[in-house]
């Protein structure tokens, strides 16, 4: 899952975390401004819920520390938001990497008022 912005990330997480607490989930989150360390070992161990800033995740991906070549679904939450701060190029290299065979959900809260019926 893609969020713009690293609060997002960590409300999205922490989210995903509850939900999925009785079950056998392994969420993680990547984002910047701090540390690889925890982000490389939840990595390390798997995962399969990641939410990530665009940028970290394509630093893990320059790294090696992540594939996404078994991504079954690919969010994009607040999708309008990340394309208004300049991350399609990002987001485009992104798609590149995840199997063409996906399903991909687009998010956003807000509407444009003229874009309403």
């Amino acid at each position: 899952m893609l969020e713009p912005t690293r609060e997002l990330a960590a409300q999205v997480e922490t989210a995903f975390r509850d939900y999925a607490r009785f079950t056998k989930l392994q969420v993680a989150v990547a984002y910047g401004g701090v540390g690889y360390g925890l982000q490389n070992e939840a990595l390390r161990q798997g995962v399969d819920i990641l939410v990530a800033t665009p940028g970290r995740l394509l630093d893990h991906l320059g790294r090696g520390t992540l594939r996404l070549d078994r991504v079954q679904y690919l969010v994009l939450d607040e999708a309008d938001r990340m394309l208004d701060m300049g991350f399609l190029p990002d987001v485009k290299r992104i798609i590149e990497k995840c199997p063409r065979k996906r399903h991909t959900s687009l998010f956003s809260a807000t509407i444009p008022r003229r874009s309403r019926p």
